[in-house]
């Protein structure tokens, strides 16, 4: 008999365990009772045949950055199974449950850094951001430009920085609403780090660096920048580690231009498939989503979901020349040709804006009349994706 339920205090070290085994790490002795600590029992949940935990999974309760509107998220994490359990279904129905509690909690998006693409897109979710890692000689940087000099070291302080982050991180879409506890827990427990940041000749913060020199290594953990002045400023102010450093690494949105602002554009690039997403609550998604005003549509949808199956069905998508939108039950079936098709995971990338529709009707993700997908193509906001944290 197997059984879905919350986690208990007294089994949070099991589960660390399991962590430990399928992910191949060992949490320090002397950190051991801190780790357990911080877990939260009703973030916690395990699949436990026979009275045994067998599997399990974490739900974190996130804010996300959707077209500059804020949607709340459910951060799934930590998916294990023991080997002897393995192939028995019980990841899928973990899975399943998950999105029946996201749902119930409100929670119209889900995102996950994957162990396998493949394997979480057979149950709906979609890869949605890259990440950009540049590899550059500090002697390629430019040299220091005059706004440099408004650049000063600050404290590691969440709520010093968040206004600016926030600022930047509303920009894009898919990346985290930080809280207190974020900043203070996963961005400065790195205790080693340098913070430094730029305002502007009104006092205001325009933009930060968050970075660590290390073996002839500047590596940046996080770069801000508001404006192409703050840009400028800050890569001065790394450029001025010249004597510390040989090489920088830095992680960015997939869209980043720097090669193409440094004199010499010829540095390592690599773009990183990173985490994906899934719309949780099609209909819900849709209430809240920002689409584009002044170009109102009626569209027939049918979309396929195995898993979540308040999603599955035909629906009709209407969107005002407000820019709201709705997603309401289509009587008729959709099962004319004048409807679209697709599944949950190509519904997400194109709300959330990870492809356009006419990427995904040009793969065939999308299938249906040309001029539906147009329709959509007005509709639908473009902005780029990113995320620029992990769990």
């Amino acid at each position: 008999m197997t059984l879905i339920r919350n986690l208990e205090p007294h089994e949070l070290d099991a589960s660390m365990t399991l962590s430990e085994f399928a992910f191949q790490y060992r949490v320090p002795t002397d950190e051991r009772e801190a780790r357990l600590a911080a877990m939260k029992p009703h973030q916690q949940w395990g699949a436990f045949v026979d009275g045994v935990l067998a599997a399990k999974y974490t739900l974190l309760d996130f804010e996300t950055w959707i077209h500059g509107v804020k949607f709340a998220m459910g951060g799934l994490a930590g998916v294990a199974t023991w080997p002897d359990y393995r192939r028995q279904g019980l990841v899928a129905k973990l899975l399943v449950h998950s999105l029946e509690t996201m749902r119930a909690n409100g929670q119209t998006v889900s995102f996950l850094h994957p162990f396998s693409f493949p394997f979480y897109r057979k149950f709906g979710w979609e890869y949605y951001t890259d990440t950009k890692k540049y590899d550059i000689p500090v002697a390629k940087l430019p040299p220091a430009p005059p706004e440099t000099s408004r650049v000063r070291r600050v404290a590691n302080d969440g709520a010093l920085l968040d206004p600016t982050y926030a600022a930047y991180a509303s920009r894009y879409s898919g990346t985290l609403v930080r809280s207190e506890e974020w900043w203070r827990e996963r961005i400065f427990h790195r205790s080693q780090e340098t913070t430094a940041a730029y305002t502007d000749a009104s006092g205001t913060m325009q933009g930060y660096v968050c970075y660590e020199v290390k073996d002839r290594t500047l590596a940046v953990s996080e770069l801000v920048a508001l404006s192409e002045e703050a840009r400028r400023a800050l890569f001065g102010y790394l450029r001025n580690h010249d004597s510390m450093a040989e090489t920088l690494t830095l992680s960015a949105p997939a869209d980043d231009p720097l090669a193409f602002l440094l004199p010499d554009p010829r540095v390592k690039q690599e773009l990183v498939p990173y985490f994906m997403a899934r719309v949780v609550d099609a209909a819900a998604f849709v209430a809240a989503m920002p689409f584009v005003a002044g170009a109102g549509a009626t569209v027939r949808l049918r979309v396929s979901d195995a898993h979540a199956p308040w999603n599955d069905g035909a629906w009709t998508l209407a969107v005002d020349d407000a820019g709201r939108g709705t997603l309401a039950p289509d009587e008729s079936g959709a099962a004319d040709g004048g409807a679209l098709q697709c599944g949950i995971a190509a519904f997400t990338a194109m709300t959330i804006g990870a492809r356009r529709p006419g990427f995904l009707h040009a793969a065939g993700l999308l299938q249906g009349p040309a001029d539906a997908v147009e329709a959509l193509e007005r509709v639908l906001p473009a902005r780029q994706t990113y995320l620029a944290d992990f769990f």
